[in-house]
């Protein structure tokens, strides 16, 4: 898993962190194959996830690389302990999404 560079800001990055295991790296590999300049942090028992303004992962890409059928959403949520942005689910999808607030940066 890469590390991101000091140097990089991450205000208007938002994600996931999910349990590590088979359904997590799964879900990184799907984000990874639908978003670009992806940002993993590994810290062992949890992966977070950084993408900058919108991060989306679909229950198809996240299937495909874990190799069976994936109750979406629902098994999403028994790993994803916390998430940075707005959220939206539906049975397809999550999506991530960087909300400013009025008056920052």
């Amino acid at each position: 898993m890469s590390k991101p560079d000091e140097h990089v800001d991450i205000y208007d990055h938002v994600g996931p962190v999910l349990q590590s295991g088979a359904l997590g790296k799964a879900i990184v590999s799907a984000i990874r194959d639908l978003n670009s300049d992806v940002l993993v942090l590994d810290r062992g028992a949890y992966l977070r996830i950084l993408v900058r303004q919108r991060c989306v992962v679909t229950r198809c890409a996240i299937e495909t690389h874990l190799g069976r059928p994936v109750r979406f959403p629902g098994e999403l949520e028994t790993i994803m302990s916390a998430f940075k942005g707005a959220l939206q689910l539906s049975e397809d999808e999550a999506i991530w999404q960087f909300k400013a607030v009025v008056g920052q940066r």
